[in-house]
């Protein structure tokens, strides 16, 4: 089975600074990192090739430094890195990142695609859904557990929705969202690590992608616009702990709001 990570590569979110009159963030603040809900999509899809057998393919769209994040997927145990990278590319919102994505994924062979849930930076949980209907195939997201049970099917568990939990099977080619409770993430060895600070990735640019224009991509082909970016400002808040009993904790409360014109 040959099976496609996608990941992000994004900037350390305790780190980052943020440019309000771009309404962008920053990028270049803070240092990157493989965004955490993908690492343990990559994690998942290393089990399934040890399970199974396979190979595990990487793909990242981003500027040319991503290719670190690709050598740590590599030293995490990925076969393959592939980096989707241009000028033309720059600004994507969500639907334009799944458009690239999709459109590079096509000249490939993949049975199974997988992501994280959703990105630390953006937090939409879109791309990957968006990617699937766009090459045409059945997805699933928040999910916690893949089985591959023959004949060109998987199966998969949800995570509890309402109390339930929802078991789907999917023909494959698939794309599945998958929780961090998918797996223990399980670190490099030291040869693999020392071997991926050489490794070689395939790297994609807009002139390589069939039927992609510059009007799919980027800022042009990106319908969501940020107006403006404010950081909240933290307020203190003043606290109090009563160890009254029942009756009178309810008195106090009753005599605070009603000099605080609450009641």
């Amino acid at each position: 089975m040959r099976i496609l990570v996608l990941i992000k590569e994004v900037p350390d979110m305790e780190k980052v600074k943020f440019d309000s009159e771009r309404g962008v963030v920053d990028r270049s603040s803070a240092p990157a990192e493989i965004n955490p809900f993908d690492e343990s999509a990559l994690q998942a899809a290393l089990d399934l090739k040890e399970q199974y057998g396979g190979t595990v393919c990487v793909m990242t769209m981003g500027p040319a430094r991503a290719v670190n994040s690709l050598q740590e997927a590599y030293a995490r145990g990925a076969d393959e890195g592939i980096l989707l990278t241009d000028r033309a590319f720059g600004g994507s919102d969500t639907i334009a990142t799944s458009r690239t994505l999709a459109a590079a994924i096509k000249g490939e062979d993949f049975d199974l695609i997988l992501c994280g849930e959703k990105s630390v930076d953006g937090d939409t949980a879109q791309v990957g859904a968006e990617t699937a209907e766009l090459l045409g195939i059945p997805h699933a997201y928040y999910v916690d557990a893949i089985e591959v049970c023959g004949d060109g099917e998987i199966r998969v568990e949800i995570e509890n929705l309402c109390g339930n939990r929802q078991i789907r099977v999917m023909k494959l080619p698939a794309l599945v969202g998958v929780t961090k409770n998918i797996g223990k993430l399980k670190l490099p060895t030291v040869n693999r690590k020392l071997e991926s600070l050489n490794a070689s990735c395939r790297t994609v640019t807009m002139a390589d992608v069939q039927g992609l224009s510059k009007d799919d991509t980027g800022f042009a082909g990106s319908p969501t616009k940020v107006a403006k970016i404010e950081v909240p400002k933290v307020q203190q808040r003043e606290s109090e702990i009563f160890r009254e009993d029942m009756g009178n904790f309810t008195a106090k409360l009753e005599t605070i709001f009603t000099e605080k014109g609450v009641i």
